[in-house]
């Protein structure tokens, strides 16, 4: 018999705090620490990818090394605003740009 393929695996799903619905979550805790341990456990990847992008720009506007520990806080502060902070949820039926809506979205007007 052949053995089972270990890329079958079923997805790791979570109620992502961005989206606010369940999605397909990180393979790992993308950051050390609480912070990166309640990411893992509440994001998803398409939320991570949006926070990648957002970095980004944080990093070049601000001038951050991510080498340096004072720009790791400020990064760390700014992550948990992105994620948990006041008006961190998207609004209803948000599509990121890029990707299809779900099933319990409807199209923006």
């Amino acid at each position: 018999m052949p053995e089972e393929n270990p890329a079958a695996q079923t997805v790791r799903m979570v109620k992502c705090v961005k989206f606010g619905r369940e999605m397909p979550g990180l393979d790992r805790a993308p950051w050390k620490g609480e912070l990166g341990l309640r990411i893992y456990e509440n994001v998803s990847k398409e939320a991570w990818r949006m926070w990648v992008e957002h970095s980004k720009m944080l990093m070049n506007e601000f001038r951050l090394n991510p080498l340096d520990p004072n720009s790791q806080r400020i990064i760390a502060e700014q992550m948990e605003q992105f994620f948990f902070g006041e008006g961190a949820k998207l609004p209803e039926g948000y599509v990121a740009p890029g990707s299809t809506p779900g099933p319990n979205t409807t199209p923006a007007r």
